[in-house]
């Protein structure tokens, strides 16, 4: 793993593709920053064995199993203090961030979204419902956003866009499928750009 000072934090609830991409970007030393943990909102993730496979830390973040939301943000935070976070990566993390944790990180928090906000954001529109939402309108085009997160879900202030043309026989499935090339393609560098300040975080 890169030894650089950079240390992210990867938040997924899925796959973890995008993580997959990251860490290998890290490794390959295209990406100028260590992944030092990842968390989830989901035990079951495969994102997880991804992250073990790599000897990343891992933590599961449930919210309900804490007594209020007030000490889940508390010790999410220890945890991300413990290891030193500096940065977090959202990476298909399907859970809103406490207002505590955004305070913190202010500015230091980027999320990747499947489309081109602020059309098909907002809560439940993730992974294959954006690509169904996207087709049910009739668009030419689609593609992903970059943006540095708030206490919204895909709200905050977008940094970078890419346009996809969304093809006559695209199916939700097709159309993932290339939009999710896009995003591994350019998340690390997106990531990297980020955390060299390149974007005015603040």
């Amino acid at each position: 793993m890169n030894q650089g000072q950079i240390r992210i934090a990867v938040f997924i609830s899925g796959g973890g593709t995008n993580l997959q991409a990251l860490i290998d970007a890290s490794k390959a030393g295209k990406l100028s920053a260590e992944i030092s943990l990842v968390v989830s909102s989901n035990q079951n993730a495969f994102g997880l064995t991804r992250a073990e496979n790599a000897e990343i830390p891992t933590f599961v973040f449930r919210e309900k199993k804490y007594e209020s939301k007030s000490e889940a943000s508390q010790d999410l935070l220890e945890k991300l203090k413990e290891h030193k976070i500096d940065y977090i990566a959202l990476a298909g993390y399907l859970r809103l961030l406490s207002s505590e944790l955004v305070s913190t990180y202010n500015g230091k928090i980027i999320n990747m979204h499947p489309a081109l906000l602020p059309k098909y954001g907002g809560q439940g529109m993730y992974g294959r419902h954006v690509h169904e939402a996207v087709l049910a309108s009739g668009d030419k085009e689609t593609g992903l956003t970059f943006h540095i997160v708030d206490e919204a879900y895909d709200h905050g202030r977008i940094i970078e866009q890419f346009n996809l043309p969304v093809l006559e026989n695209d199916t939700p499935e097709s159309l993932q499928e290339r939009v999710l090339i896009k995003e591994h393609e350019e998340y690390p560098k997106i990531l990297g750009k980020f955390i060299r300040g390149e974007y005015d975080n603040n």
